[in-house]
């Protein structure tokens, strides 16, 4: 499954840091681990669908932005081949 783009990850960090909140603080409000929320925010790994969702929560956005560039991607991989 692709990764989120660069602007995406960029986006989350900046709301992140708009809010004046630490990787930490973000996590403990979403109930997940703190390296998940890094893994996500950097690249490194996709959010599942509830962690999305508790992700957009704490930080005020539609959880779908997550998913948005993932399905845009798969739909060119797909009319590409």
């Amino acid at each position: 499954m692709p990764k989120l783009t660069r602007e995406t990850r960029d986006w989350l960090l900046d709301k992140r840091k708009s809010l004046n909140l630490t990787q930490e603080q973000v996590a403990n409000k979403a109930g997940i681990a703190r390296t998940t929320f890094a893994s996500i925010e950097k690249g490194e790994r996709n959010p599942s669908v509830l962690n999305a969702k508790r992700i957009a929560k704490v930080l005020n956005f539609n959880w779908t932005i997550f998913f948005e560039d993932i399905v845009r991607d798969m739909s060119n991989e797909k009319y590409s081949a």
